[in-house]
């Protein structure tokens, strides 16, 4: 007997002439994510002084979205963000949300002499379990790293 899509979709299953539903009592994911967005133009105007303060509010606006902030890095023109998406939720929204708060905090704050804004759009790369110690070390080395040396180490495989 063939099974149709929606019944596969469904987690149903035949035994003998009749259908039972087999589901999940939870969900269970392990999806890591790297996220880069710039500044926009890449004006390099993240100072050292406020910095880190900044990647605190970035990392606590992805815990409002539930994900689990793991790092936040990042340099005079950018920043990375290493966390763990849930199912329910996109990167996009995780996103969208930092994003927007996050200027808003530096806007309020009178961080700058000018209206700050992130670039429009951001890089993102999926990690597997076996990869978080790896990609959390080297982001925490790039942490006491120069914009110079970084290139070095992006263009050397690091």
């Amino acid at each position: 007997m063939l099974l149709s899509l929606a019944t596969c979709m469904t987690n149903s299953y035949i035994t003998g002439s009749k259908i039972k539903s087999k589901l999940m009592a939870n969900t269970y994911h392990q999806m890591y994510i790297q996220a880069v967005f710039a500044v926009k133009y890449r004006e390099a105007v993240i100072e050292k002084k406020w910095k880190e303060e900044l990647f605190k509010v970035i990392g606590n606006l992805i815990n409002e979205t539930e994900c689990k902030t793991l790092l936040v890095n990042g340099v005079e023109d950018h920043v990375h963000c290493f966390f763990g998406l849930l199912p329910k939720t996109s990167v996009s929204d995780v996103l969208k949300n930092a994003k927007a708060k996050s200027s808003k905090w530096i806007n309020e704050s009178e961080l700058l002499n000018h209206r700050f804004e992130w670039q429009k759009g951001f890089g993102c790369f999926s990690y597997s379990h076996s990869h978080i110690d790896k990609v959390f070390n080297t982001f925490k080395i790039r942490r006491h790293t120069t914009k110079e040396k970084l290139s070095e180490m992006s263009i050397s495989g690091c």
